[in-house]
Protein backbone atom coordinates (compact mmCIF):
# COMPACT_ATOMS: atom_id res chain seq x y z
CA UNK A 1 0.00 0.00 0.00
CA UNK A 2 1.12 3.59 -0.64
CA UNK A 3 2.88 5.68 1.98
CA UNK A 4 0.56 6.94 4.73
CA UNK A 5 -0.60 10.55 4.81
CA UNK A 6 -0.28 12.39 8.11
CA UNK A 7 -2.40 15.34 7.01
CA UNK A 8 -5.08 16.32 4.49
CA UNK A 9 -5.60 19.95 3.39
CA UNK A 10 -9.05 20.79 4.78
CA UNK A 11 -9.57 24.55 4.37
CA UNK A 12 -10.80 25.93 1.03
CA UNK A 13 -7.71 28.10 0.59
CA UNK A 14 -5.30 25.22 1.20
CA UNK A 15 -7.22 22.93 -1.15
CA UNK A 16 -7.44 25.62 -3.82
CA UNK A 17 -3.69 26.18 -3.51
CA UNK A 18 -3.14 22.47 -4.14
CA UNK A 19 -5.11 22.66 -7.39
CA UNK A 20 -3.15 25.74 -8.47
CA UNK A 21 0.20 24.05 -7.75
CA UNK A 22 -0.95 20.99 -9.69
CA UNK A 23 -1.85 23.17 -12.66
CA UNK A 24 1.64 24.65 -12.49
CA UNK A 25 3.21 21.17 -12.57
CA UNK A 26 1.11 20.25 -15.60
CA UNK A 27 2.26 23.45 -17.26
CA UNK A 28 5.91 22.54 -16.64
CA UNK A 29 5.27 19.09 -18.15
CA UNK A 30 3.97 20.74 -21.33
CA UNK A 31 7.01 23.03 -21.53
CA UNK A 32 9.35 20.05 -21.12
CA UNK A 33 7.45 18.00 -23.71
CA UNK A 34 7.41 20.74 -26.35
CA UNK A 35 11.06 21.59 -25.68
CA UNK A 36 11.97 17.96 -26.37
CA UNK A 37 9.74 18.01 -29.46
CA UNK A 38 11.63 21.05 -30.80
CA UNK A 39 14.89 19.06 -30.54
CA UNK A 40 13.60 15.63 -31.61
CA UNK A 41 11.08 16.83 -34.17
CA UNK A 42 8.24 14.85 -32.55
CA UNK A 43 5.96 15.30 -29.53
CA UNK A 44 5.99 12.27 -27.19
CA UNK A 45 2.28 12.35 -26.25
CA UNK A 46 2.49 9.16 -24.18
CA UNK A 47 5.28 10.56 -21.99
CA UNK A 48 3.36 13.84 -21.56
CA UNK A 49 0.18 11.98 -20.59
CA UNK A 50 2.13 9.79 -18.16
CA UNK A 51 3.78 12.79 -16.45
CA UNK A 52 0.50 14.69 -16.21
CA UNK A 53 -1.42 11.65 -14.94
CA UNK A 54 1.22 11.08 -12.23
CA UNK A 55 1.19 14.69 -11.01
CA UNK A 56 -2.60 15.06 -11.09
CA UNK A 57 -3.18 11.74 -9.33
CA UNK A 58 -0.57 12.46 -6.63
CA UNK A 59 -2.25 15.78 -5.86
CA UNK A 60 -5.76 14.33 -5.83
CA UNK A 61 -4.53 11.56 -3.52
CA UNK A 62 -3.45 14.16 -0.98
CA UNK A 63 -6.79 15.96 -1.23
CA UNK A 64 -8.87 12.75 -0.97
CA UNK A 65 -12.66 13.01 -1.12
CA UNK A 66 -14.55 14.16 -4.20
CA UNK A 67 -11.39 15.25 -6.02
CA UNK A 68 -10.02 11.69 -5.91
CA UNK A 69 -13.50 10.25 -6.53
CA UNK A 70 -13.69 12.17 -9.81
CA UNK A 71 -10.47 10.45 -10.89
CA UNK A 72 -12.05 7.10 -10.04
CA UNK A 73 -15.19 7.93 -12.03
CA UNK A 74 -13.17 8.98 -15.06
CA UNK A 75 -11.00 5.85 -14.93
CA UNK A 76 -14.03 3.55 -15.22
CA UNK A 77 -14.79 4.70 -18.77
CA UNK A 78 -11.72 3.55 -20.70
CA UNK A 79 -12.82 5.51 -23.79
CA UNK A 80 -12.90 8.93 -22.14
CA UNK A 81 -9.24 9.28 -21.16
CA UNK A 82 -5.82 8.49 -22.60
CA UNK A 83 -4.59 5.15 -21.24
CA UNK A 84 -1.98 6.75 -18.95
CA UNK A 85 -4.72 8.62 -17.09
CA UNK A 86 -7.20 5.73 -16.83
CA UNK A 87 -4.45 3.38 -15.59
CA UNK A 88 -3.23 5.82 -12.94
CA UNK A 89 -6.66 7.04 -11.86
CA UNK A 90 -7.94 3.46 -11.45
CA UNK A 91 -5.69 3.26 -8.36
CA UNK A 92 -8.30 5.42 -6.60
CA UNK A 93 -10.61 2.40 -6.60
CA UNK A 94 -8.69 0.38 -4.02
CA UNK A 95 -5.09 1.50 -3.47
CA UNK A 96 -5.08 5.20 -2.64
CA UNK A 97 -2.61 6.42 0.02
CA UNK A 98 -4.09 5.75 3.51
CA UNK A 99 -4.35 8.08 6.50
CA UNK A 100 -1.92 7.76 9.39
CA UNK A 101 -3.21 6.32 12.68
CA UNK A 102 -3.19 9.67 14.57
CA UNK A 103 -5.68 11.06 12.02
CA UNK A 104 -7.84 7.94 12.40
CA UNK A 105 -7.84 8.40 16.19
CA UNK A 106 -8.82 12.03 15.72
CA UNK A 107 -11.83 10.97 13.63
CA UNK A 108 -12.92 8.47 16.32
CA UNK A 109 -12.59 11.13 19.02
CA UNK A 110 -14.78 13.49 17.00
CA UNK A 111 -17.48 10.82 16.48
CA UNK A 112 -17.44 8.77 19.69
CA UNK A 113 -15.34 10.77 22.12
CA UNK A 114 -13.12 7.67 22.41
CA UNK A 115 -10.07 6.09 20.81
CA UNK A 116 -10.66 2.97 18.65
CA UNK A 117 -9.05 0.73 21.30
CA UNK A 118 -11.57 1.95 23.88
CA UNK A 119 -14.40 0.67 21.65
CA UNK A 120 -12.98 -2.52 20.12
CA UNK A 121 -10.98 -5.34 21.69
CA UNK A 122 -8.45 -4.96 18.89
CA UNK A 123 -8.11 -2.38 16.13
CA UNK A 124 -5.53 -2.47 13.33
CA UNK A 125 -3.39 0.65 13.27
CA UNK A 126 -2.75 0.28 9.53
CA UNK A 127 -5.56 0.44 6.97
CA UNK A 128 -6.36 -2.80 5.13
CA UNK A 129 -7.31 -0.78 2.07
CA UNK A 130 -7.85 2.85 1.22
CA UNK A 131 -9.99 4.43 -1.50
CA UNK A 132 -11.15 7.89 -2.48
CA UNK A 133 -13.42 8.85 0.43
CA UNK A 134 -12.51 6.47 3.26
CA UNK A 135 -10.34 3.58 4.39
CA UNK A 136 -11.01 0.27 6.14
CA UNK A 137 -9.39 -1.11 9.30
CA UNK A 138 -9.67 -4.61 10.74
CA UNK A 139 -11.05 -4.79 14.28
CA UNK A 140 -12.42 -7.38 16.69
CA UNK A 141 -15.09 -7.24 19.38
CA UNK A 142 -16.31 -10.17 21.49
CA UNK A 143 -14.69 -12.65 19.11
CA UNK A 144 -16.29 -11.15 15.98
CA UNK A 145 -14.01 -9.87 13.20
CA UNK A 146 -15.10 -6.48 11.94
CA UNK A 147 -14.37 -4.07 9.10
CA UNK A 148 -14.40 -0.46 10.25
CA UNK A 149 -14.70 2.16 7.52
CA UNK A 150 -13.29 5.56 8.49
CA UNK A 151 -14.14 8.65 6.42
CA UNK A 152 -11.35 11.07 5.61
CA UNK A 153 -11.47 14.43 7.45
CA UNK A 154 -13.19 17.24 5.56
CA UNK A 155 -14.68 15.02 2.83
CA UNK A 156 -18.31 16.10 3.23
CA UNK A 157 -17.52 19.79 3.74
CA UNK A 158 -15.28 20.09 0.67
CA UNK A 159 -17.40 18.35 -2.00
CA UNK A 160 -19.00 21.42 -3.56
CA UNK A 161 -15.83 23.53 -3.61
CA UNK A 162 -13.64 20.62 -4.76
CA UNK A 163 -15.85 19.88 -7.74
CA UNK A 164 -15.66 23.52 -8.84
CA UNK A 165 -11.86 23.37 -8.58
CA UNK A 166 -11.56 19.96 -10.28
CA UNK A 167 -14.00 20.82 -13.07
CA UNK A 168 -11.43 22.57 -15.36
CA UNK A 169 -9.15 19.50 -15.19
CA UNK A 170 -12.04 17.17 -16.05
CA UNK A 171 -13.27 19.35 -18.91
CA UNK A 172 -9.76 19.55 -20.36
CA UNK A 173 -9.26 15.79 -20.16
CA UNK A 174 -12.67 15.03 -21.69
CA UNK A 175 -12.50 17.91 -24.21
CA UNK A 176 -16.00 19.24 -23.43
CA UNK A 177 -17.47 22.67 -22.64
CA UNK A 178 -18.50 23.62 -19.11
CA UNK A 179 -22.07 24.63 -19.96
CA UNK A 180 -22.71 21.25 -21.62
CA UNK A 181 -21.89 19.23 -18.52
CA UNK A 182 -23.53 21.32 -15.78
CA UNK A 183 -26.55 18.97 -15.28
CA UNK A 184 -24.18 16.00 -15.06
CA UNK A 185 -21.92 17.78 -12.57
CA UNK A 186 -24.98 18.43 -10.40
CA UNK A 187 -25.88 14.73 -10.57
CA UNK A 188 -22.34 13.75 -9.53
CA UNK A 189 -22.34 16.33 -6.72
CA UNK A 190 -25.61 14.95 -5.35
CA UNK A 191 -24.32 11.38 -5.38
CA UNK A 192 -21.01 12.37 -3.74
CA UNK A 193 -22.89 14.16 -0.96
CA UNK A 194 -24.86 10.93 -0.42
CA UNK A 195 -21.64 8.88 -0.34
CA UNK A 196 -20.24 11.18 2.35
CA UNK A 197 -23.30 10.54 4.54
CA UNK A 198 -22.40 7.36 6.46
CA UNK A 199 -25.75 7.39 8.28
CA UNK A 200 -27.44 7.14 4.88
CA UNK A 201 -24.97 4.47 3.75
CA UNK A 202 -25.71 2.41 6.86
CA UNK A 203 -29.46 2.56 6.15
CA UNK A 204 -29.01 1.79 2.43
CA UNK A 205 -26.60 -1.06 3.11
CA UNK A 206 -28.93 -2.80 5.55
CA UNK A 207 -31.91 -2.29 3.22
CA UNK A 208 -30.06 -3.53 0.13
CA UNK A 209 -28.62 -6.58 1.88
CA UNK A 210 -32.06 -7.49 3.21
CA UNK A 211 -33.76 -7.20 -0.19
CA UNK A 212 -31.08 -9.30 -1.91
CA UNK A 213 -30.47 -11.91 0.81
CA UNK A 214 -32.42 -14.66 -1.00
CA UNK A 215 -30.43 -14.38 -4.23
CA UNK A 216 -28.23 -17.42 -4.78
CA UNK A 217 -24.46 -17.11 -4.66
CA UNK A 218 -24.31 -13.77 -2.85
CA UNK A 219 -23.36 -12.79 0.68
CA UNK A 220 -23.26 -9.45 2.47
CA UNK A 221 -21.78 -8.01 5.65
CA UNK A 222 -23.77 -7.60 8.85
CA UNK A 223 -23.94 -3.96 9.88
CA UNK A 224 -23.62 -2.55 13.40
CA UNK A 225 -25.52 0.73 13.95
CA UNK A 226 -24.34 0.94 17.57
CA UNK A 227 -20.70 0.97 16.37
CA UNK A 228 -21.32 3.42 13.52
CA UNK A 229 -21.51 7.22 13.36
CA UNK A 230 -21.43 10.11 10.90
CA UNK A 231 -17.86 9.29 9.79
CA UNK A 232 -17.53 5.67 10.99
CA UNK A 233 -19.26 2.61 9.51
CA UNK A 234 -18.81 -0.80 11.16
CA UNK A 235 -19.70 -4.13 9.55
CA UNK A 236 -18.67 -7.76 9.80
CA UNK A 237 -15.42 -8.69 8.05
CA UNK A 238 -16.14 -10.69 4.89
CA UNK A 239 -13.82 -13.67 4.55
CA UNK A 240 -12.54 -14.26 1.06
CA UNK A 241 -10.29 -12.94 -1.67
CA UNK A 242 -10.77 -9.65 -3.54
CA UNK A 243 -12.08 -10.39 -7.01
CA UNK A 244 -9.16 -8.53 -8.63
CA UNK A 245 -6.61 -10.84 -6.98
CA UNK A 246 -8.76 -13.93 -7.69
CA UNK A 247 -8.95 -13.12 -11.40
CA UNK A 248 -5.17 -12.91 -11.71
CA UNK A 249 -4.74 -16.56 -10.74
CA UNK A 250 -5.50 -19.64 -12.85
CA UNK A 251 -9.23 -20.41 -12.52
CA UNK A 252 -11.53 -22.95 -14.14
CA UNK A 253 -13.93 -21.70 -16.80
CA UNK A 254 -16.77 -23.21 -14.76
CA UNK A 255 -15.94 -20.97 -11.79
CA UNK A 256 -15.50 -17.93 -14.01
CA UNK A 257 -18.90 -18.54 -15.62
CA UNK A 258 -20.52 -19.17 -12.23
CA UNK A 259 -19.28 -15.86 -10.83
CA UNK A 260 -20.17 -13.99 -13.99
CA UNK A 261 -23.73 -15.34 -13.86
CA UNK A 262 -24.09 -14.40 -10.18
CA UNK A 263 -22.90 -10.88 -10.92
CA UNK A 264 -25.12 -10.44 -13.99
CA UNK A 265 -28.23 -11.77 -12.22
CA UNK A 266 -27.51 -9.57 -9.20
CA UNK A 267 -27.44 -6.43 -11.33
CA UNK A 268 -30.47 -7.40 -13.39
CA UNK A 269 -32.41 -8.03 -10.17
CA UNK A 270 -31.47 -4.60 -8.88
CA UNK A 271 -32.48 -2.82 -12.06
CA UNK A 272 -35.62 -4.72 -13.00
CA UNK A 273 -37.02 -5.61 -9.59
CA UNK A 274 -35.73 -3.02 -7.13
CA UNK A 275 -35.43 -0.11 -9.58
CA UNK A 276 -32.22 0.91 -7.83
CA UNK A 277 -28.64 -0.25 -8.18
CA UNK A 278 -25.25 -0.55 -6.57
CA UNK A 279 -23.69 2.04 -8.89
CA UNK A 280 -20.04 1.41 -7.98
CA UNK A 281 -19.14 -1.89 -9.69
CA UNK A 282 -15.37 -2.01 -9.52
CA UNK A 283 -13.21 -4.94 -8.35
CA UNK A 284 -12.51 -3.38 -4.94
CA UNK A 285 -16.16 -3.87 -3.96
CA UNK A 286 -16.39 -7.65 -4.50
CA UNK A 287 -14.94 -10.59 -2.56
CA UNK A 288 -14.95 -14.30 -3.44
CA UNK A 289 -15.13 -17.06 -0.81
CA UNK A 290 -14.13 -20.73 -0.96
CA UNK A 291 -17.58 -21.73 -2.27
CA UNK A 292 -17.16 -19.34 -5.22
CA UNK A 293 -19.87 -17.08 -3.84
CA UNK A 294 -19.71 -13.33 -4.34
CA UNK A 295 -19.50 -10.96 -1.38
CA UNK A 296 -20.68 -7.39 -1.98
CA UNK A 297 -19.48 -4.41 0.04
CA UNK A 298 -19.77 -0.62 0.00
CA UNK A 299 -23.32 0.55 -0.70
CA UNK A 300 -22.47 4.24 -0.45
CA UNK A 301 -23.38 4.90 -4.08
CA UNK A 302 -26.95 3.76 -4.76
CA UNK A 303 -28.77 5.08 -7.82
CA UNK A 304 -32.57 5.08 -7.70
CA UNK A 305 -34.03 4.65 -11.19
CA UNK A 306 -37.07 6.74 -12.23
CA UNK A 307 -39.75 4.63 -13.95
CA UNK A 308 -39.90 6.75 -17.11
CA UNK A 309 -36.13 6.57 -17.60
CA UNK A 310 -36.05 2.83 -16.87
CA UNK A 311 -38.78 2.04 -19.39
CA UNK A 312 -37.25 4.11 -22.20
CA UNK A 313 -33.69 2.90 -21.54
CA UNK A 314 -34.50 -0.79 -21.64
CA UNK A 315 -36.92 -0.44 -24.55
CA UNK A 316 -33.98 0.87 -26.58
CA UNK A 317 -31.96 -2.23 -25.66
CA UNK A 318 -34.12 -4.23 -28.10
CA UNK A 319 -32.87 -4.56 -31.69
CA UNK A 320 -36.49 -4.68 -32.83
CA UNK A 321 -37.03 -1.18 -31.40
CA UNK A 322 -33.71 0.10 -32.79
CA UNK A 323 -34.91 -0.98 -36.25
CA UNK A 324 -37.99 1.26 -35.88
CA UNK A 325 -36.86 4.87 -36.72
CA UNK A 326 -40.11 6.46 -35.55
CA UNK A 327 -39.95 4.86 -32.10
CA UNK A 328 -36.21 5.56 -31.80
CA UNK A 329 -36.89 9.26 -32.45
CA UNK A 330 -39.59 9.31 -29.75
CA UNK A 331 -37.38 7.60 -27.19
CA UNK A 332 -34.33 9.73 -28.01
CA UNK A 333 -36.38 12.85 -27.40
CA UNK A 334 -37.77 11.42 -24.16
CA UNK A 335 -34.22 10.64 -22.97
CA UNK A 336 -32.94 14.11 -24.03
CA UNK A 337 -30.54 12.63 -26.58
CA UNK A 338 -32.31 14.75 -29.19
CA UNK A 339 -33.13 18.26 -28.00
CA UNK A 340 -36.21 20.28 -29.06
CA UNK A 341 -33.95 22.98 -30.53
CA UNK A 342 -31.84 20.61 -32.67
CA UNK A 343 -31.93 21.35 -36.41
CA UNK A 344 -32.68 18.43 -38.71
CA UNK A 345 -29.02 18.07 -39.66
CA UNK A 346 -28.02 17.56 -36.01
CA UNK A 347 -30.93 15.17 -35.40
CA UNK A 348 -29.63 12.92 -38.19
CA UNK A 349 -26.04 12.97 -36.88
CA UNK A 350 -27.04 12.26 -33.27
CA UNK A 351 -29.58 9.61 -34.23
CA UNK A 352 -27.12 7.68 -36.40
CA UNK A 353 -24.32 7.79 -33.84
CA UNK A 354 -26.40 6.88 -30.78
CA UNK A 355 -28.31 4.15 -32.62
CA UNK A 356 -25.02 2.49 -33.60
CA UNK A 357 -23.59 2.92 -30.09
CA UNK A 358 -26.67 1.52 -28.34
CA UNK A 359 -26.85 -1.41 -30.78
CA UNK A 360 -23.26 -2.24 -29.88
CA UNK A 361 -23.58 -1.88 -26.11
CA UNK A 362 -26.90 -3.76 -25.94
CA UNK A 363 -25.53 -6.79 -27.83
CA UNK A 364 -25.52 -8.99 -24.68
CA UNK A 365 -29.26 -8.39 -24.22
CA UNK A 366 -29.98 -9.53 -27.76
CA UNK A 367 -27.79 -12.64 -27.95
CA UNK A 368 -28.90 -14.47 -24.76
CA UNK A 369 -25.70 -16.47 -24.14
CA UNK A 370 -22.90 -13.93 -24.29
CA UNK A 371 -19.14 -14.48 -24.07
CA UNK A 372 -17.67 -11.49 -22.24
CA UNK A 373 -14.15 -12.76 -22.93
CA UNK A 374 -14.68 -11.72 -26.57
CA UNK A 375 -11.81 -9.29 -27.24
CA UNK A 376 -13.37 -8.23 -30.54
CA UNK A 377 -16.49 -6.91 -28.75
CA UNK A 378 -14.47 -4.74 -26.37
CA UNK A 379 -12.15 -3.61 -29.15
CA UNK A 380 -15.23 -2.54 -31.08
CA UNK A 381 -16.45 -0.52 -28.06
CA UNK A 382 -13.04 1.11 -27.75
CA UNK A 383 -12.85 1.97 -31.46
CA UNK A 384 -16.38 3.40 -31.39
CA UNK A 385 -15.37 5.61 -28.47
CA UNK A 386 -12.25 6.69 -30.37
CA UNK A 387 -14.33 7.48 -33.45
CA UNK A 388 -16.77 9.59 -31.46
CA UNK A 389 -14.05 11.46 -29.56
CA UNK A 390 -12.23 12.40 -32.80
CA UNK A 391 -15.33 13.29 -34.82
CA UNK A 392 -15.54 17.14 -35.00
CA UNK A 393 -19.30 17.01 -35.49
CA UNK A 394 -19.79 14.85 -32.39
CA UNK A 395 -17.46 17.11 -30.41
CA UNK A 396 -19.73 19.98 -31.36
CA UNK A 397 -22.78 17.97 -30.23
CA UNK A 398 -21.33 16.55 -27.01
CA UNK A 399 -22.96 15.97 -23.62
CA UNK A 400 -26.24 14.44 -24.73
CA UNK A 401 -28.89 12.64 -22.76
CA UNK A 402 -30.62 12.64 -19.39
CA UNK A 403 -28.51 13.17 -16.27
CA UNK A 404 -29.54 9.64 -15.21
CA UNK A 405 -27.22 8.24 -17.91
CA UNK A 406 -24.19 9.18 -15.77
CA UNK A 407 -24.57 6.46 -13.14
CA UNK A 408 -26.49 4.06 -15.36
CA UNK A 409 -23.70 4.00 -17.93
CA UNK A 410 -21.05 3.95 -15.22
CA UNK A 411 -22.71 0.84 -13.78
CA UNK A 412 -22.87 -0.97 -17.13
CA UNK A 413 -19.29 -0.07 -18.07
CA UNK A 414 -18.10 -1.30 -14.67
CA UNK A 415 -20.15 -4.50 -14.94
CA UNK A 416 -18.99 -5.25 -18.50
CA UNK A 417 -15.35 -4.65 -17.57
CA UNK A 418 -15.49 -7.03 -14.59
CA UNK A 419 -17.21 -9.71 -16.68
CA UNK A 420 -14.57 -9.21 -19.37
CA UNK A 421 -11.77 -9.60 -16.81
CA UNK A 422 -13.50 -12.71 -15.47
CA UNK A 423 -13.73 -14.06 -19.05
CA UNK A 424 -17.26 -15.21 -18.22
CA UNK A 425 -19.90 -16.71 -20.48
CA UNK A 426 -23.26 -15.48 -19.21
CA UNK A 427 -26.91 -16.29 -19.90
CA UNK A 428 -28.25 -12.77 -20.37
CA UNK A 429 -31.83 -13.84 -21.10
CA UNK A 430 -32.94 -13.90 -17.44
CA UNK A 431 -34.74 -10.59 -17.46
CA UNK A 432 -38.25 -11.79 -16.62
CA UNK A 433 -37.37 -12.51 -13.07
CA UNK A 434 -36.67 -16.00 -11.84
CA UNK A 435 -36.39 -14.94 -8.28
CA UNK A 436 -39.43 -13.21 -6.94
CA UNK A 437 -38.39 -12.47 -3.39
Amino acid sequence: MSKELDRIPIGKVKRASKFVSTGAKVGVNYVKAYSKAAINGKLDKEELDSDNARDIYDSLSELKGSALKMAQLLSMDQNVLPKAYSDKFSMAQYSAPPLSYPLVKKTFKANFGKDPNEIFDTFGRNASNAASMGQVHKAELDGTRLAVKVQYPGVADSIKSDLKLAKPFALKLMNVKGKDVEPYMQEVEGKLLEEADYNLELKQSMDFADKCKKLEGLFFPKYYPELSAAQILTMSWLEGEPIGAWMKREQSQENRDQLGQILWDFYMFQMHELRMMHADPHPGNFIINEDIDLGVIDFGCIKHIPDDFYEAYFELASYEVLDNPKRVDELFRQLEIIRPTDPEKDVKIVTAMFTDLIRLLSRPFNESDFDFSDEAFFREIYLKGEQISKDPEMNRLQARGSRHFIYFNRTFFGLYNILHSLKSKVDCSKVEFLYKV
